[in-house]
C-alpha cells in the first residue's frame, strides 16, 4: 500500500469510529507505521471525523515531525507501542465510552479489567488487558508506563482516560478497538452477574490457532 492510500485508509477508518460515537470532538489519535520508514498520525487537536488525508502528520523513524500538520500531543504514547511491540503496525487510541467507564471503576482489575468473555475479544485484543495508573493526559511520563504494560499485551486500558491498542495492520488495530469496546459493554452489562468465562484452554486454544 502506497503512502497516499495509506493516508485515505486512516481517514476513511478515523471518519468510520467518529460516525458511530467512538471519539468526540477532537478526542482520540491514529497512527500507522509506514513500509518505507517512519510514520503517519493524526495532528493535535484534529477531528477524527473530519480529517484531510494530505494534512495527516508524518513522523520520521526517530519520531521527528517531518511533514503535515503538527502531530497529536500524545505521540510518546504511540512511540511506546512500537518501542517495545515489532509487529505493532499501527496504533489507535480512542475515549470510547464503555472501555473509558471500565477504566473508571475503583474496583478494575489491574491486570485484566475486561475479563474473557467472548472468543472475538480474546482473538482481537489477546490475552491480557493492563491498566496503566492515572496520569495527566500529555504527561510524557505516561510513556515507560504505557511501553513497560505494552511489552506482553496488544492494548492497554489508561485509567479514567480511555484505550490504546496496537493491531498487525491499521484495519487490524481499528477492529481491535471496536472489539473492546463491545467486550467493555458486555462487561458492564453483566456487572454483578457472575458470568461464564473463557477457560484458561479455550483461550490458549484461541491463541494458538488464530495468533
Amino acid at each position: 500500500m502506497t503512502e497516499s492510500e495509506t493516508r485515505a485508509l486512516l481517514a476513511e477508518l478515523a471518519a468510520s469510529l467518529f460516525a458511530r460515537g467512538f471519539s468526540v470532538g477532537s478526542a482520540g489519535n491514529i497512527s500507522v507505521r509506514l513500509a518505507e520508514g517512519g510514520y503517519l498520525i493524526t495532528p493535535t487537536n484534529s477531528c477524527l471525523g473530519r480529517l484531510d488525508p494530505a494534512r495527516i502528520a508524518r513522523l520520521d523513524a526517530e519520531f521527528r515531525h517531518v511533514g503535515g500538520d503538527k502531530p497529536s500531543k500524545e505521540v510518546f504514547m504511540h512511540r511506546a507501542f512500537y518501542s517495545v511491540r515489532p509487529d505493532a503496525g499501527a496504533v489507535v487510541h480512542l475515549h470510547s465510552t464503555m472501555a473509558t467507564a471500565v477504566a473508571c471503576l475503583a474496583d478494575a482489575d489491574a491486570v485484566n479489567p475486561i475479563p474473557p468473555l467472548t472468543p472475538y475479544f480474546v482473538m482481537r485484543v489477546g490475552r491480557t488487558l493492563p491498566l496503566v495508573r492515572y496520569f495527566r493526559p500529555g504527561d510524557p511520563a505516561m510513556e515507560p508506563a504505557i511501553a513497560a504494560a505494552a511489552r506482553d499485551a496488544r492494548a492497554v486500558l489508561l485509567a479514567n482516560h480511555g484505550p490504546v491498542v496496537s493491531g498487525k495492520t491499521l484495519t487490524d488495530a481499528v477492529h481491535a478497538a471496536e472489539e473492546l469496546e463491545e467486550a467493555a459493554r458486555l462487561a458492564l452489562l453483566l456487572r454483578g452477574a457472575s458470568p461464564r468465562l473463557l477457560t484458561g484452554a479455550q483461550v490458549d486454544d484461541l491463541l494458538i490457532t488464530f495468533g
